[in-house]
């Protein structure tokens, strides 16, 4: 029995590397210290009630905020451990398949565990603020989305150190990824990991479209919404028609591995060439699901740091629908090399530079109204103005390779690598950090330190440009991606050591981050205005951090930047004097169920790693009880009074007069 124990024990568990014990250590001592602070204060029940329960978009926000950050934690430590062992020839640092588990780790993660929730925790944060709404379409689907993200994120992560990390690359091409070179359990975590945290990301692109289209305030017509909502909107566009194929593909792989069928596998009289159309369906329009988002963030803080209306507000609207449109009509570039014939490889080389128009389009018109403007260069700004260089190598260098023939020489070699992480880099996550700067005091009160903010930056962009440039040259001196060593002879030392160090000096601009964060909670400005920046739409309006229910009184909008038009009217003179009629406000009640149901999903998804039916079938019995637990739960909303408005309103020193009639 014992021995039986043992030998289960050996497969379950991944074991004789020293980094993985390091991570098992590492994960028991973070539990033990949750458990021991959340009982030590009697915090339980806290938690229970204001986060694992909540339906409110802005706490869901914080919490898809902070799982980002930690995802993007986890897939930073993988990329600084890839550069570590290609920082000199002939290293052994990591033997060759963990190098493949890690990097396959580090861009699954990247792409779908970080920056996906950091875009949704945007989405939760800003758009009903910006549009006026109390809260978004169905806040119940909002609980469900964030809490399968999370168990999908956590049943991927959880390969590190059971049954083993997938390393057949983060798109997982069969035959790496089909059972003939993956016969272990990992590639199943990689499945069943994007699985479920991917119909949390359908149900919020779902989510938002409806909220976007039905719950602006009165008077906000389309060509009245603020450019980041657009931007939302373009992107929940692409979500819903690109994640079905990647649910899709997922499905095909898993039945191939789990019941024997040969979707993929060539001596079956499948084809994988199918399997890299599919996920390259999904795969470049996600590109775009993410860095659209950026591009209505940038909009939004150019105008307001510039002090100017955004110039061809038209023109951008226009630019992103095109884009999210576009975006499903290039994914062939990434295999020109297939040998499809020459007149596919030029009506994609055609529609890739066509996508690149209204994406330079952009960059021009946030030119434009910098130009003349009162810029100022506070944090959100600097991010911008830096990403404004570093997007436009990267849309050049994609120009590039959209040239079939030219293609042919840079495929899979690490100049793929260093323009794929500009763009990314340099516009998702620019973006994003540019985002969660500027509204940081609206979601908790007070502004980052810029002291420590500064350090940030400045490490991030010059470790970046340290690290990226160099593998570029890289790439034209023959190094191809995947390699996890090579030798003296090839003259890649200096270059792949200079990378390493700008990798390092990235990282260090994250720690100095985490530190301004920590110092910012008892140093950090206070917000006291609502309005810290002078902004121009709605969420700037009202409180920092915003109340429950966002909006006293639902804002009459009468044009774009309304916000910026009504202090303009207060500073002429020419505001009028409007009563406030505050009524009792409907709000939905905390839930469960979310919580719950994907816990299941993630037993159930654990049952289908191991192939273990009976878990299979608990856990997906435990989700069609939630189901049904939900359709029979009548009591899911309420009423706050108007007394109870008017004192939070008064706490913030917004005494509003009423007519409770």
């Amino acid at each position: 029995m014992w021995e039986k124990i043992k030998d289960f024990a050996s497969t379950f568990f991944v074991t004789g590397d020293p980094l993985i014990y390091g991570a098992d250590v590492s994960i028991v001592l973070t539990m033990a210290a949750i458990v021991f602070v959340l009982t030590k204060y009697k915090k339980w029940g806290w938690l229970w009630r204001e986060w694992l329960t909540t339906v409110d978009h802005k706490k869901i926000g914080i919490m898809y905020l902070i799982a980002s950050l930690l995802m993007l934690f986890r897939g930073g430590v993988d990329a600084l451990l890839m550069r570590l062992q290609l920082a000199f020839p002939n290293v052994e640092f990591l033997h060759s398949e963990h190098y493949n588990a890690i990097f396959t780790t580090h861009g699954t993660i990247m792409i779908l565990f970080m920056a996906m929730p950091m875009m949704f925790a945007l989405f939760n944060i800003v758009v009903p603020l910006q549009i006026g709404a109390r809260d978004v379409a169905y806040p119940f689907l909002n609980a469900v989305s964030f809490w399968m993200f999370l168990f999908g994120a956590m049943l991927f992560n959880l390969s590190f150190v059971i049954g083993g990390s997938p390393d057949s690359g983060w798109l997982a091409y069969p035959p790496l990824s089909e059972l003939s070179h993956s016969p272990g359990v990992g590639q199943n975590f990689y499945i069943w990991g994007i699985q479920i945290s991917g119909i949390g990301s359908l149900a919020t692109g779902i989510n938002f479209l409806v909220t976007i289209l039905k719950m602006r305030a009165p008077g906000m017509k389309l060509m009245k919404m603020p450019l980041f909502t657009w931007s939302v909107l373009s992107s929940c566009i692409t979500i819903i028609f690109a994640f079905p194929i990647l649910t899709v593909t997922l499905a095909l792989l898993y039945i191939d591995r789990f019941l024997g069928a040969h979707f993929f596998t060539m001596d079956g009289g499948g084809n994988p060439m199918m399997y890299v159309n599919l996920i390259w369906m999904w795969g470049h329009p996600e590109v775009y699901i993410v860095v659209l988002p950026a591009f209505g963030i940038f909009s939004e803080i150019v105008a307001t740091f510039a002090k100017k209306t955004i110039f061809g507000y038209k023109s951008m609207v226009f630019a992103m629908i095109s884009i999210s449109v576009l975006s499903f009509f290039t994914w062939v570039h990434h295999f020109f090399t297939m040998g499809a014939g020459a007149d596919v490889n030029a009506f994609f080389a055609i529609t890739t530079m066509a996508i690149a128009i209204p994406t330079g389009a952009k960059v021009f018109n946030w030119l434009f109204t910098m130009y003349r403007g009162r810029v100022s260069f506070e944090q959100p700004m600097l991010w911008t103005i830096a990403f404004i260089p570093c997007f436009l190598v990267g849309g050049a260098t994609g120009v590039m390779l959209a040239v079939a023939p030219a293609d042919y020489q840079y495929h899979n070699s690490y100049f793929l690598i260093a323009h794929f992480h500009q763009v990314l880099i340099g516009g998702v996550v620019f973006g994003y950090l540019a985002g969660i700067y500027y509204w940081w005091p609206k979601m908790f009160g007070f502004k980052l330190d810029e002291r420590l903010g500064k350090w940030g930056f400045w490490l991030w962009n010059i470790g970046f440009y340290v690290c990226f440039m160099p593998q570029y040259a890289l790439g034209f001196m023959g190094m191809t991606r995947r390699l996890y060593t090579y030798g003296w002879d090839m003259g890649w030392a200096p270059l792949n050591l200079i990378s390493t160090v700008g990798a390092f000096l990235m990282g260090a601009g994250f720690v100095f981050q985490v530190w301004q964060i920590l110092y910012s909670i008892k140093h950090g400005e206070r917000d006291t205005t609502g309005d810290p920046w002078n902004g121009r739409t709605l969420e700037w309006s009202i409180p920092s951090p915003a109340p429950l229910y966002n909006f006293a009184v639902v804002p009459e909008v009468k044009g774009a930047d309304d916000w910026w038009l009504t202090k303009q009217e207060r500073a002429n003179g020419t505001a009028k004097a409007e009563k406030a009629q505050l009524e009792p406000i409907h709000m939905p009640k905390n839930s469960g169920i979310p919580f719950v149901m994907s816990a299941c999903w993630f037993v159930a998804g654990f049952g289908f790693v191991f192939g273990w039916v009976w878990m299979a079938v608990v856990g997906m019995i435990g989700v069609a009880l939630t189901m049904w637990a939900r359709s029979f739960e009548y009591d899911t909303d309420y009423y706050i009074p108007v007394d109870e408005v008017r004192r939070t309103e008064a706490s913030f020193g917004r005494g509003i007069s009423c007519n409770k009639s």
